[in-house]
């Protein structure tokens, strides 16, 4: 296998307003939306420390002040303590959690901005190549190590991980006299999407503007250059997009079927 450099650095778009998830994204960032107990955010971070990769760089937008004060607090939320009142600075922590060697720069990059402005903003604290890209509100059973192998091999500027995602609706199958042969129950559609975890060379910086949007004049013009490379990824994949997506992720953790969970406690 391609032996990669395990400090190449993530960021994670986390600054989406998330509309079509006003029932939680009134109150927070939709990263902050809990699967579980944990924010998705956490769950992403996971999987990539479960390759090897700890340094996050979180691109913050909409609520952004409310990441900052949850990783702020991280310690605290995650152990138990004693504090002496008298002197409050004092602080004994009881066991650990298990992401103290996880870095994380949490940056402001506006919050109107679109994704790939967002990318654009934190040029100056990427300083991997490649390095990589995904969003704050998606989660899959992605091999990064074999999608940088790929990505490698494909020798672009960029590759992202094309995923066929299950339809919203059931299907009829449907005999050429009009008589139905059979249902199938919301399959996995034919169509290639982009499911995010991206790979990208620091070239890509310069297809970038402090305005453009990821999906596309950036990715337009390196597919028309031949420098956009398709991983394609027919394990688990979901976004949390609507609450019926909330509450199908958290269903699929409490009866122990979360796919994405590829690391271990």
């Amino acid at each position: 296998m391609f032996k990669t450099n395990n400090s190449l650095k993530v960021v994670i778009l986390c600054g989406g307003a998330g509309t079509r998830l006003k029932e939680e994204t009134d109150f927070r960032p939709k990263p902050l939306v809990e699967v579980g107990t944990r924010p998705i955010l956490w769950h992403i971070m996971k999987i990539f420390s479960h390759f090897g990769f700890n340094d996050f760089i979180l691109c913050l937008g909409h609520k952004g002040h409310m990441i900052k004060e949850y990783f702020m607090n991280y310690v605290i939320r995650n152990n138990d303590f004693t504090i002496n009142l008298d002197k409050p600075g004092e602080i004994k922590f009881h066991g650990d959690h298990n992401e103290g060697h996880w870095k994380i720069t949490l940056v402001d990059t506006g919050l109107n901005t679109m994704t790939g402005g967002r990318i654009k903003r934190v040029q100056r604290y990427v300083d991997t190549d490649p390095f990589l890209v995904t969003y704050g509100d998606g989660v899959a059973d992605v091999d990064i190590l074999k999608l940088l192998e790929y990505h490698k091999k494909q020798n672009t500027i960029a590759t992202v991980t094309g995923v066929q995602p299950l339809s919203q609706f059931g299907i009829i199958e449907m005999e050429r006299e009009g008589k139905a042969m059979g249902f199938k129950e919301k399959p996995k559609l034919d169509s290639w999407v982009n499911g995010g975890f991206f790979v990208f060379q620091n070239k890509f910086f310069d297809y970038l503007t402090d305005d453009s949007v990821l999906e596309q004049e950036p990715l337009k013009k390196l597919a028309s250059e031949k420098q956009l490379a398709i991983y394609p990824h027919q394990g688990f994949w979901q976004c949390m997009d609507t609450f019926k997506d909330v509450e199908g992720l958290n269903q699929l953790w409490q009866e122990k079927r979360a796919e994405w969970k590829v690391w271990k406690e």
